[in-house]
């Protein structure tokens, strides 16, 4: 039996898939647009086709036991994924882990839909709910494009603060739930170990880059326009900007200790990843 890791060229599932190398577990990756890397075995689907369905699992294959789900970027993600899911359960799937955001909660927009339909099956599941991404983030934020074209982190935060975590810390957490012998059965919010605002985010980018990188407070409405520009539907730009705001009125404290609780070790600071990673700010 296998793993299906979907959305494979983003930098979660990379992550997981080296992480599944690793501990030589049998898996497979797929996304819309395959690329040979490795000894991964990558294959081709999309979940607005329903005839890329069986390309990555179907009878003829090795059985599918565990998926890993990264939602497409459309405004009514549930449609596509629960025509999948419904698929994969009669094809033998048991366990799904979907990813989700922290400013989502079951029954909210975009994946919350999926969340929910999840919580109404009898399978196995688990939904990690990250906080905002190190790095190019789900919510885009630390766009490096801005960063490096003009020194700024654009954002509708305010003096709001995030615990900022790892795509490769997701991956992990990913990996224990989709290999443990137990399905936990229920939703994980997964934080940095640490509170930042935007603010000190831009202290800190500019003191490991060497450049001045300055937070630039603007609205949610300018926010969303900026998603628009780099390819996100005006709808789903509209409701990740409006998260922003939410920020800005605390919704992403306290603090709490989930990932630990996943893994067993603590999560990696926003200021390790600005060490290994300064060059891509230059």
């Amino acid at each position: 039996m296998s793993i299906l890791v979907l959305g494979g060229r983003g930098k979660t599932a990379t992550h997981l898939a080296i992480l599944l190398e690793q501990h030589n577990i049998s898996f497979v990756v797929a996304s819309r647009n395959p690329t040979e890397s490795g000894s991964f075995q990558h294959l081709r689907f999309d979940w607005l086709d329903e005839s890329t369905y069986d390309n990555v699992i179907a009878p003829s294959m090795d059985r599918i036991r565990a998926i890993y789900m990264v939602a497409p970027e459309v405004p009514d993600c549930l449609t596509p994924m629960k025509r999948f899911i419904d698929h994969a359960r009669q094809r033998g799937a048991k366990r799904f882990v979907l990813l989700s955001s922290s400013a989502i909660a079951a029954g909210g927009p975009f994946f919350g839909k999926v969340h929910e339909y999840l919580c109404t099956l009898e399978v196995e599941y688990s939904v990690l709910r990250p906080s905002w991404f190190q790095g190019m983030p789900n919510h885009r934020t630390l766009d490096e494009n801005y960063i490096v074209q003009e020194g700024k982190i654009y954002s509708a935060t305010r003096d709001g603060k995030v615990a900022f975590i790892s795509a490769k810390d997701i991956a992990m957490a990913a990996f224990h739930l989709l290999t443990a012998e137990k399905s936990s059965d229920t939703d994980h919010i997964l934080q940095g170990p640490e509170l930042l605002s935007y603010d000190e985010v831009a202290a800190i980018i500019s003191e490991k880059s060497g450049r001045r990188v300055k937070h630039e407070r603007i609205t949610v409405a300018n926010l969303g326009a900026k998603y628009v520009q780099v390819g996100m539907p005006v709808e789903y730009a509209q409701t990740l900007a409006a998260l922003e705001n939410d920020i800005g009125d605390g919704s992403e404290a306290p603090l709490g200790d989930e990932f630990f609780r996943i893994t067993g070790r603590a999560p990696q600071s926003f200021r390790t990843f600005a060490d290994e990673n300064f060059a891509r700010w230059l």
